[in-house]
């Protein structure tokens, strides 16, 4: 049996999730690919996708707001000419022929623009392989709504059914099984004993301050605001800052004449264990992101969220009791008072909360529900 996983480099979360599919499927004993798709059929194309997502994401958000929301408000589907159905036309034969010569039994997709070319193959009839599409936010982006021609659509949760009804997709299309991540964030280690690992006081309540892979956010003048926070219980910091290099260095700046201990990392592997070790996320609200924390049982802060797909998992998140968001009026540090005033009482209702959301085992679901579909047919 074989899987041909398409993706797009446009911030990590849709290649993070293909990876992770990619090592269940691996480990399940099933031969699986990852296709860039765009790097591989115009590699110009593909580095301007996404430079400029992580451009625009982070330089220019209201330029990103105003186009994520144009694209929403648009109308489309299966078999219009809209212009990305025309766009994305020209590279079906590339990706068919490639499809073809890789004969998979499965071809799973993690970004609506290579679902959009797969739907353009399979109405002009070019592949007849199962397509999968994974949703790797609270949301559907937009364009989903032209990949209606895959035969499954993967959501995070059973509470997106009323978008993908909107979508245009059957109720027997969707399966709720969650973003899928890696296997490790399954498993836990005891709180002490993952603190006691990095040299934290095995008792002492512990805030994760986290940026995405980029650091995104001003996570230095944050830290800077908690270190000064006068509450009941003493706490410990956590910073991990992913690639930016200048923000990990104010911090280590910082640090050195800070009143909490603070252990300040860049990017590292060790982020499930990391989380193992906190009682609290304060980060960006990335798809990928939020499923972790969601499987460690992690009660999240909101800050910094881009326009587009991470103001609309905030709303999820808010609506559904497993998150505070911090803003202008009502800053980090209060909202980490007020979580820590009140004797972990609202960190149990928002761990209830997370329990229903939760989906810790979500790329085996999804790798067993797709070989189940294709040792049937």
């Amino acid at each position: 049996m074989k899987v041909l996983i398409c993706s797009v480099t446009a911030g990590e979360g849709h290649n993070s999730t293909a990876k992770a599919l990619r090592d269940q499927f691996e480990a399940d004993g099933v031969a699986c690919d990852i296709l860039d798709t765009y790097k591989y059929v115009a590699p110009m194309i593909g580095k301007l996708i996404s430079e400029g997502y992580l451009f625009v994401s982070d330089k220019a958000k209201l330029v990103f707001r105003a186009g994520y929301r144009m694209a929403e408000k648009r109308h489309g589907g299966t078999g219009e000419l809209s212009v990305a159905r025309l766009f994305n036309s020209q590279f079906t034969d590339s990706i068919g022929e490639y499809i073809n010569d890789f004969a998979p039994d499965a071809v799973v997709f993690t970004h609506p623009f290579s679902g959009l070319i797969l739907d353009v193959l399979k109405q002009k009839q070019k592949i007849s392989t199962k397509t999968v599409g994974i949703l790797t936010d609270f949301t559907f982006h937009p364009y989903w709504e032209d990949c209606r021609l895959c035969d499954y659509v993967v959501t995070p949760s059973p509470l997106l059914l009323y978008q993908a009804r909107e979508k245009g997709f059957t109720d027997d299309a969707v399966l709720p099984l969650g973003i899928p991540i890696k296997g490790k964030f399954s498993k836990t280690v005891p709180k002490a004993e993952a603190r006691e690992r990095f040299g934290l006081d095995p008792d002492k309540p512990t805030l994760l301050v986290m940026g995405g892979s980029m650091g995104h956010g001003n996570m230095a003048a944050n830290i800077k605001r908690l270190d000064a926070l006068e509450c009941a219980d003493d706490f410990q910091i956590i910073s991990v800052c992913g690639n930016n290099e200048e923000e990990r260095e104010k911090i280590d700046k910082f640090k050195a004449h800070a009143r909490r201990t603070i252990l300040n990392y860049g990017f590292v592997d060790f982020i499930d264990v990391l989380m193992d070790a906190s009682d609290i996320i304060i980060s960006k609200p990335g798809g990928l992101t939020t499923s972790e924390a969601l499987a460690k049982r992690l009660p999240m802060i909101i800050v910094n969220p881009i326009p587009g797909q991470e103001a609309r998992n905030t709303a999820f998140l808010l609506n559904n009791g497993a998150a505070m968001a911090a803003s202008k009026t009502c800053p980090v540090d209060e909202l980490v008072f007020s979580l820590m005033s009140d004797g972990g009482r609202r960190i149990s209702l928002m761990r209830e909360a997370i329990d229903i959301l939760r989906r810790p085992d979500s790329a085996r679901d999804v790798c067993r529900f797709i070989e189940g579909i294709c040792k049937t047919d």
